[in-house]
């Protein structure tokens, strides 16, 4: 994408991966090597340890995939070396370069090449060979050498190849250097992954304009206005989807163009049903640099591509990661479809963000916290449904608080609701129901559970107050129970769904304004019982 924006005098790099037998068995190397030779990614060259050796025994116990067949029949070329030759890798290397196809080497080698007894067994796999194994090893090999002694003929190669790659540097920099001016800072911006004054501009008039029409909408439409509106000041910004593209609202037809295998200016890419691929190849384009890459399916399809999640979570990038679909709303799709415990699994998830916004303000408030503190990853979370705009007052990010008051209680607030995405409508209508029967509580919003938590405690108690809690989401309610406590109680799912308009299997799980008001205000007379006794 780089090269073709720039020109392949300034990036000009190849992506080599190393792998062995037990990678290419797991079901994300399906989904990966069929995107690449789809694409025709011939910048990239895959290494595989081809020992025959996994932690139980030889790879015979549980395949027999010809690996080499299997890499040509999805649009790639294969060579294989012996594994031990340096000279035959090298060789390789360089034929694998001139590729018009992604590449795989199959190096032949023998696991724990050199020890004595352990040499191509699963017991050189995973533990320690031991004393004597080691000896045995350093003798087969000819190292002669004390432990931790690197001699000085391979410090000298070293060295060389720092000397190789400083001249190698330099005239990278004269080639840049020579590129007219506003080339060069474009290029600058772009790795900078900037994002300009203009577009938090656009957020503004998008907020404002929302809440003067509040007009009716889902937030995956919102989002792809807000997508609309951001994309002609982020050209980094390569978004894709898992063949969904317009349900998720991620395809902008104004602006977005797709990437291909003979052209790479577009700014889309369609992964196809590769969930687990897809978010693997975010996070790689994330640790590349310069590009902001947005993935795009059904919520309950974080199933197929969790590892990808942890794994940007575990590296503390920041990859982002869009579902739409994001509740039982989703209807006559069934249980498959209506996700009930991914959301409180993401929660308990370290290192991640979790948005789920109510309407077009609180969505466009969250793309603009994700996309200006890209410190951590992120998931953002989009109904189907249309969602009632409630926001007026656009004058602060308050979803960038995590948590805040949509609307206070009038007088002494009795309890509190808390609800999340659509339930924050729901909130507001069971609000008005209880205030006729003389009860008075508060609403929150809660978009992101975890930069709520981040705030100081003084605001934390100033939103939630001292009353009883109620929560209002459609979800397994787990990630809740420090905030309900003995006195709150919830509304949400402690089954999977089932298939209907999403209507009636939003009242048949008790998710209406009267339910809701029932749950407060039970909450609230058995308080005041309890004051009594």
């Amino acid at each position: 994408i780089m090269s073709e924006k720039f020109g392949s005098d300034i990036v000009n790099h190849y992506t080599y991966v190393m792998c062995g037998d037990g990678c290419l068995m797991e079901g994300v190397s399906e989904e990966a090597i069929s995107l690449a030779g789809n694409l025709r990614l011939n910048k990239l060259i895959v290494l595989w340890d081809n020992n025959g050796i996994t932690i139980d025994g030889g790879t015979t116990l549980a395949t027999c995939v010809n690996q080499a067949e299997r890499f040509k029949a999805v649009g790639w070329n294969v060579m294989s070396v012996d594994g031990h030759n340096h000279t035959e890798i090298a060789e390789a290397l360089e034929k694998a370069k001139k590729s018009d196809k992604p590449v795989m080497i199959a190096c032949k080698t023998t696991i724990g090449y050199g020890a004595p007894t352990k040499a191509g067994s699963e017991k050189s796999h995973g533990a320690p060979l031991g004393t004597e194994e080691v000896a045995g090893l350093r003798k087969n090999l000819g190292w002669e050498y004390e432990p931790f002694v690197v001699p000085d003929e391979i410090y000298a190669a070293w060295r060389q190849k720092g000397i190789e790659g400083a001249k190698a540097e330099a005239e990278w920099q004269s080639r840049f250097e020579a590129l007219p001016q506003d080339k060069k800072d474009a290029f600058n911006a772009y790795v900078k992954e900037k994002v300009p004054t203009q577009f938090f501009a656009a957020m503004q008039r998008l907020k404002e304009e929302s809440a003067a029409v509040k007009e009716p909408l889902a937030t995956r439409k919102s989002f792809n206005r807000i997508l609309k509106e951001t994309l002609p000041f982020l050209p980094q910004l390569i978004a894709g989807s898992a063949d969904l593209s317009e349900s998720n609202g991620v395809w902008v037809k104004e602006y977005h163009k797709n990437i291909c295998s003979d052209d790479f200016s577009g700014n889309f890419i369609h992964y196809g049903i590769r969930e687990h691929a897809m978010g693997a190849a975010v996070n790689g384009m994330v640790l590349h640099g310069g590009i902001i890459p947005v993935s795009s399916t059904f919520f309950s399809f974080l199933d197929y591509m969790l590892p990808s999640v942890r794994m940007a979570s575990l590296m503390k990038i920041p990859s982002v990661f869009v579902f739409s679909h994001d509740s039982i709303a989703v209807g006559e799709d069934g249980p498959t479809h209506q996700p009930i415990e991914q959301l409180s699994l993401l929660r308990s998830m370290p290192n991640l963000r979790v948005f789920r916004p109510a309407d077009t303000v609180e969505t466009a408030e969250c793309w603009e916290f994700i996309l200006s503190n890209r410190d951590l990853p992120s998931v953002l979370l989009l109904t189907r449904q249309n969602l009632e705009q409630f926001r007026s007052d656009v004058s602060e990010n308050m979803s960038a608080k995590g948590g805040y008051v949509v609307r206070h209680a009038k007088g002494e607030r009795q309890a509190t609701i808390i609800a999340t995405g659509s339930e924050v409508a729901l909130a507001l209508k069971a609000q008005q129901i209880l205030q006729q029967q003389g009860k008075d509580v508060a609403v929150v919003s809660m978009p992101c559970l975890e930069l709520f938590e981040a705030q100081n405690a003084d605001y934390r108690r100033q939103v939630l107050g001292t009353a009883p809690i109620v929560i209002a989401e459609a979800a397994n309610l787990n990630s809740w129970g420090k905030y309900i406590k003995d006195d709150g109680d919830g509304v949400g799912m402690t089954s999977f769904g089932i298939s209907g308009p999403y209507k009636e299997l939003l009242e048949i799980f008790g998710f209406t304004p009267e339910n809701v008001a029932d749950k407060v205000s039970a909450c609230i007379d058995r308080k005041k019982k309890l004051q009594h006794l």
